[in-house]
C-alpha cells in the first residue's frame, strides 16, 4: 500500500469514528473545528489521487447531479405500515389477542419506543456499504432517494464492526429535529422561501428534493427501528437486540426505548412521553 493510501485510509477511518460518537453515541470527544480540519485534509489528498476516492468516503455524501425525476425501487420485502389504537382499551384489547395468539398466561414484555413524525425509508447496505435507499410509497414500490439520504450525516455510508450481514436493509424515519424546523422556517420567512407548516411536512419536503445540495442544507436526522433484506448474516431475535446490533455497527437509534412487562407499564409509558411531549427535541 502507498502511504497516501494508507493516509487515506486512517483519515476516513477517524472521521466514521467522530461522525459515529457525535450522531449514534451523543458523545463527541473533538471540536467541530477539529472535524472540519479533519475533513479538509482528506478532501485535499483525494484532490491528489482522484483515483482513489472511494464511494463510501466521508467526502462523499454530496456529489450527484441533479435528478429530473426519481427512479423507482421495488421492495424486495413489502415496507407496510403499522396500525394504531387511540386508547387504553384498545390497547388492552390488543394485548390479550397477542397473549392468546402466544398460549401463555404471562406477561407479554413490550419493547416501548416513540413514533416518530417523518418519512420511512428503507436503506440497503451490500458488505456493509450503503448502496440505495428508498421511501415506502404504497409498500411495494417507492422512491429512490439513494442520492439525498447519502447528505445525511446520522447516517452511516459504511458500517462498521463484527459480523455485518453481505445484505442488509435497515428501515427508519428520517425527521427533522424542532431546532432544525424552526430556522429553516426562520430562514424561509427572512428570504421569502416556502415555510413549512410542521416538521413532518419539511422533513418529506426535504428528502424529496431533486437536488441532493438542497437536501444537503437541511438538517435532517434519522433513527433505526427495524429491518426487511437480511442475507449472509443473522440478528438478535428481540426487538430489543436488533436495536442494540444496529448501534453497534453505527446506525442510529432512538435512546427513548423501554422494556415494559405489563400492560399497566405500557401505558405509564406512553402517558410518561405524553407528559414529555411539550418539551421533546422532535
Amino acid at each position: 500500500m502507498e502511504p497516501i493510501e494508507q493516509q487515506l485510509t486512517e483519515l476516513r477511518t477517524t472521521l466514521r469514528h467522530h461522525e459515529y460518537l457525535y450522531h449514534v453515541m451523543d458523545a463527541p470527544e473533538i471540536p467541530d473545528a477539529e472535524y472540519d480540519r479533519l475533513m479538509r485534509e482528506l478532501r485535499e489528498l483525494e484532490a491528489q489521487r482522484p483515483d482513489l476516492i472511494t464511494p463510501d468516503s466521508p467526502t462523499q455524501r454530496v456529489g450527484a447531479a441533479p435528478l429530473t425525476a426519481f427512479n423507482q425501487i421495488r421492495h424486495e420485502v413489502p415496507m407496510l405500515s403499522l396500525d394504531n389504537v387511540f386508547d387504553e382499551e384498545s390497547f388492552l384489547a390488543f394485548n390479550k389477542r397477542v397473549q392468546d395468539r402466544l398460549k401463555s398466561t404471562e406477561n407479554v414484555i413490550w419493547c416501548c419506543e416513540l413514533k416518530l413524525d417523518g418519512l420511512a425509508v428503507s436503506i440497503l447496505y451490500e458488505n456493509g456499504v450503503l448502496v440505495s435507499a428508498a421511501t415506502r410509497g404504497d409498500g411495494t414500490t417507492g422512491e429512490d432517494i439513494t442520492s439525498n439520504v447519502r447528505t445525511i450525516r446520522a447516517i452511516p455510508l459504511k458500517l462498521h464492526g463484527d459480523n455485518i450481514p453481505a445484505r442488509l436493509e435497515v428501515r427508519g424515519e428520517v425527521f427533522l429535529p424542532q431546532a432544525g424546523f424552526e430556522k429553516i422556517n426562520e430562514d424561509a420567512r427572512r428570504t421569502g422561501g416556502k415555510v413549512f407548516a410542521n416538521p413532518r411536512n419539511a422533513a418529506a419536503g426535504s428528502l424529496r428534493q431533486l437536488d441532493p445540495r438542497i437536501t444537503a442544507k437541511r438538517p435532517l436526522t434519522f433513527f433505526c427501528y427495524g429491518v426487511g433484506i437480511l442475507e449472509g448474516g443473522e440478528l438478535p431475535d428481540t426487538h430489543l437486540g436488533r436495536l442494540l446490533q444496529f448501534k453497534a455497527w453505527g446506525l442510529p437509534v432512538s435512546d427513548r426505548v423501554t422494556l415494559c412487562d405489563s400492560p399497566q407499564a405500557v401505558l405509564d409509558f406512553y402517558h410518561n412521553v405524553e407528559k414529555d411531549r411539550p418539551n421533546a427535541r422532535f
